[in-house]
């Protein structure tokens, strides 16, 4: 079963994320280790509470790929057997570019102001590398689809540190 299987939904790079969120609490509901009654550790008990553990970890990580844009890219890649590289580097300089003056802007922010707008920007190109993967995709254009999917990696992981940056101004500010 794969993960959109495991969510009830169609493969698709579009995904309702609060009917994800939703299927996923009921999933984590029904499969969460916590479930379990407590009753006397059999052998049986014991392998249905790993059953339970290896089931909900399985929900958790279906979960983190697909609300996830540039996670979601590389499973529907991969579903398709066209995940090839995603490893490799960015061959489109003029994005490598931008990317560069984005990671300085963000190593010199110094007010939580210039955190969010930043992050509004990282958005936008998400969203437009979105757009881009979908049409890529549809298409079959799977080299187009793959650089696209690394773009959308890269500038998931600058979200991920301006995150840890609005975390560093949130400690600063409780100190």
């Amino acid at each position: 079963m794969n993960f959109f299987e495991l969510f009830d939904l169609a493969p698709s790079f579009d995904v309702d994320l609060s009917q994800l969120t939703t299927r996923y609490r009921e999933l984590q509901r029904q499969y969460h280790p916590d479930q379990l009654q407590a009753q006397a550790q059999t052998q049986s008990n014991s392998d249905q509470a790993l059953a339970q553990l290896q089931q909900s970890a399985k929900v958790n990580e279906a979960y983190d790929t697909l609300r996830i844009a540039a996670k979601r890219a590389a499973y529907l890649l991969e579903l398709k057997k066209e995940a090839i590289a995603l490893e490799q580097s960015i061959g489109d300089i003029d994005f490598l570019q931008n990317a560069l003056e984005v990671r300085e802007q963000l190593d010199e922010v110094d007010s939580p102001e210039d955190i969010e707008s930043l992050r509004n920007e990282i958005n936008q190109w998400i969203q437009a590398l979105s757009n881009e993967f979908r049409i890529d995709y549809a298409e079959e254009d799977w080299a187009e689809a793959r650089d696209t999917c690394r773009k959308l990696a890269f500038m998931q992981r600058i979200l991920n540190d301006i995150d840890s940056a609005e975390d560093q101004f949130d400690d600063l500010e409780d100190f």
